[in-house]
């Protein structure tokens, strides 16, 4: 094994290996881009993989698979290799569909996947400089075991999550709500094995008007494959009352993963940080591992199921849902969002709702596209900016309003951006193009191409 070569030019440099880092990747590898992706961590997936994050949601408009493309093909290639159940009902009745997974399977699937496109990944690697001139991004300068070098590329694509390399290109930023500037809290997951699910069920059956996310779903949860289920809100509040908890939530939020018997609990909430501040994000780790030691208390004496769990881990990293967003072309807004407004520009839709977990304290406001079943559109504009012309941004970090972000910052939908902004980035890299002037119905067929998901026929708003 040689050295890595610095010198190389490349097509398409993707900061960030997460999920929607990954899938632009594939997608820029597969068209023959010299394509390398920097990524913090020894392992790609991101949240998933990184922060005990699970299951994926949503692929799904009700019965109607919207997300498609390289995403499926990585819940394929789970199901293939007994990593993934595939797509199942969610018997909290929150959406229609969400995807388990094992994470470390998905960790092993997306190496296989970006080998196979071509691509090259530098793991355990930090950016820590952008530098710009005139309005084009030359080199990352980043830090590993190497030391400081710089990387160079035509075209550079954000997938950090925060919008660092944007945010470090002087791109126009912005956090948080509009009003005030508060940002959607952290969450520290956990996951437990050995979990009574049998015991779970029969207590949810038994006691299902306690349940109102559960009570109309009874019999589909009796013979899901896995179960995902909120309630115990009475019990969560004895717990609060008497000082056991101090968890500015209501209820318990558990999902099965692909390992039957094991769960994933997100159920803390960590109140007024900032995931692009070392010092707030170092804090919250420790306040999240805080509120992981009282709920795995609680969990063992107020849930049946849960007494002879074992805990297999907190985090490993916090989980973040808002920090920086690009300020784009276009700022995708709540009403575009609810509305379902048609774009030209489409190049992703999505079905997930507006999901905005109060940024102060109790409380989670959900807000529904205005006809069950339908979808909205996510335009091309969301993940470009006027002033740095070789750059685009994608996953949860691109141009929209805190109420859209609150919406389109799950996996599948940043998946679905990664797939569009690799395309893209190697289309620009290719005609040597800015990202702005990218001919959109050229992007739309190679998506097409690449199977996902676009209807380029739906009413206009």
């Amino acid at each position: 094994m040689g050295s890595f070569d610095y010198e190389k030019l490349f097509d398409v440099v993707i900061a960030g290996g997460g999920v929607s880092g990954a899938v632009a990747a594939i997608a820029a590898g597969r068209t023959g881009a010299k394509t390398l992706v920097i990524e913090q961590s020894g392992y790609l997936g991101g949240s998933l993989t990184s922060c005990g994050v699970g299951p994926m949601m949503t692929f799904h408009a009700g019965e109607k698979q919207v997300i498609k493309g390289v995403m499926e093909e990585i819940v394929e290639n789970m199901v293939a290799r007994g990593y993934s159940p595939g797509h199942i009902k969610d018997t909290t009745q929150y959406i229609n569909y969400l995807t388990p997974f094992n994470s470390e399977g998905l960790k092993i699937v997306l190496d296989d996947m970006l080998q196979d496109a071509g691509c090259e990944v530098l793991f355990h690697t930090f950016i820590g400089k952008v530098n710009r001139k005139d309005t084009k991004i030359h080199s990352i300068t980043v830090c590993n075991k190497d030391g400081l070098n710089d990387v160079f590329g035509k075209i550079f694509i954000d997938a950090t999550g925060d919008g660092d390399v944007a945010s470090f290109a002087g791109a126009p930023m912005v956090k948080g709500r509009e009003s005030d500037g508060a940002m959607q809290p952290m969450t520290m997951n956990m996951k437990y094995c050995n979990i009574n699910v049998d015991l779970i069920k029969e207590h949810i059956e038994k006691y299902a008007d306690r349940f109102p996310r559960m009570v109309n779903n009874i019999e589909l949860m009796k013979k899901t494959k896995r179960l995902s289920f909120a309630g115990f809100a009475d019990e969560f509040k004895e717990a609060r009352k008497q000082g056991e908890l101090d968890i500015k939530r209501e209820e318990v939020l558990c999902f099965e993963t692909n390992t039957p018997g094991e769960f994933i609990v997100n159920t803390t909430r960590i109140l007024e940080h900032d995931g692009t501040s070392a010092l707030s994000l170092s804090e919250a780790e420790r306040l999240g591992r805080k509120q992981c030691e009282q709920l795995d208390k609680f969990l063992r004496k107020y849930i049946p199921g849960f007494r002879d769990a074992i805990l297999e881990f907190t985090g490993p990293s916090i989980g973040i849902r808002g920090s920086r967003q690009l300020v784009g072309i276009y700022t995708l807004n709540g009403q575009d969002v609810i509305e379902r407004k048609n774009f030209d520009t489409v190049i992703a839709h999505s079905a997930y709702p507006i999901d905005i977990h109060n940024p102060k304290g109790e409380g989670t406001e959900s807000s529904f596209v205005s006809e069950p079943g339908t979808y909205y559109s996510i335009p091309y504009e969301v993940m470009v900016c006027k002033e740095v012309s070789n750059l685009l941004v994608t996953g949860r970090c691109v141009s929209a309003s805190f109420e859209a972000q609150a919406a389109i910052r799950t996996t599948p939908t940043a998946g679905a951006l990664g797939q569009a902004s690799g395309i893209a980035g190697a289309m620009a890299a290719f005609a040597d193009l800015d990202t702005r002037n990218v001919d959109i119905k050229e992007l739309q067929n190679h998506l097409i191409l690449q199977n996902a998901y676009l209807d380029l026929h739906i009413r206009k708003s």
